[in-house]
């Protein structure tokens, strides 16, 4: 298949190189000129995957419309609130037959729309059947080196899910389809700010007990929120669900985890963000979840507690107090 990957970053340059390990004709795009010249001339990504090696099969360029023009399947893997801006400059194309799978998650701060919603609101032409999500437990540092990793692929049609996991699937890099897109994407989307709270815990220097409660309830949490906007609760049991949160909440890789712990060490946000290279998506997702929260009246403390941290200045100690001494209830 001929294949563009949409960013640069360590997700986007591990997946190209998943695909073209395949077989496939792949391209990187990247929106930096200079980025895409020190790929080239290095044959590595200094900035985003030190160490991993670029093979000259794989094209790294900066014309977004050359690069997705007659192209079987565009992956996207741009942060989330990037996604609009880079799909409008491919919008006048005529991708009616060309499989759009996103690999980004997150959930809009503006619209509150999932990606896959974001593509059809930019991509008035495209067919929803043609779009497609991949997500799961799944560290670009760890794919990379070929370390085994399990996800799903989810699509409104099964045989578009089919064309991305054949396309991806790798004896290292399995790939399971799920119709359940929705479920999916906010699983993928939502873990991330659960993600945070357990970083939070940890920098405020709780234990592996407050974590697993945290971990826990989080995915009650998730899973009410998505149920309320349509997913299938079976979903969130899953890889894009479970599987995914728990590797966000526990592994060193985790961007998320990260951010929260350097909160609960008592550091400002801002400065945390100013010195990543890489995109932490649930800090984003944090607002937009807390917006759904008020829009359907659903009740979501730890995700409420996330967002009082982060934005509002709350101490973590005291946010987590609070929520140990909430009304007692059952567990369901």
């Amino acid at each position: 298949m001929k294949i563009t990957v949409l960013g640069a970053g360590s997700w986007g340059t591990t997946l190209a190189l998943v695909l073209l390990g395949n077989g496939h004709d792949v391209t990187l795009w990247t929106y930096k000129a200079e980025q895409a010249e020190l790929m080239r001339e290095k044959r590595e990504n200094p900035s985003f995957l030190p160490g991993i090696y670029l093979p000259p099969t794989l094209k790294i360029v900066t014309d977004i419309e050359q690069s997705c023009t007659n192209r079987e399947m565009i992956v996207a893997a741009v942060p989330s609130q990037y996604l609009r801006s880079v799909i409008q400059k491919i919008a006048h194309l005529d991708l009616r037959r060309t499989v759009i799978c996103n690999v980004a998650k997150g959930i809009e701060n503006t619209t509150l729309m999932t990606m896959s919603e974001v593509m059809l609101d930019v991509l008035e032409h495209e067919q929803k059947e043609n779009l497609a999500i991949l997500s799961g437990p799944s560290h670009a540092e760890e794919v990379s080196r070929q370390i085994p990793t399990a996800v799903v692929a989810a699509s409104y049609k099964l045989r578009t899910a089919k064309i991305v996991q054949e396309a991806f699937l790798a004896p290292y890099f399995r790939v399971y389809v799920n119709e359940d897109i929705r479920g999916v994407e906010l699983g993928g989307a939502l873990k991330n700010v659960i993600a945070v709270a357990a970083g939070i815990s940890d920098g405020a220097g709780f234990g592996d007990n407050t974590k697993a409660a945290i971990m826990t309830r989080g995915i009650y949490e998730i899973t009410r929120l998505g149920v309320k906007l349509g997913a299938q609760p079976r979903t969130f049991a899953g890889l894009s669900g479970v599987g995914d949160l728990i590797v966000t909440c526990m592994s060193r890789h985790s961007r998320n985890r990260y951010v929260g712990e350097q909160v609960g060490k008592g550091r400002k946000l801002e400065d945390v963000l100013n010195e990543m290279v890489m995109v932490a998506e649930g800090v984003a997702t944090a607002k937009s979840a807390l917006e759904i929260e008020k829009k359907f009246g659903i009740e979501l403390p730890i995700i409420t507690a996330v967002h009082s941290v982060l934005f509002e200045g709350k101490d973590p100690h005291i946010a987590t107090r609070e929520l140990m001494t909430r009304d007692a209830k059952g567990e369901g």
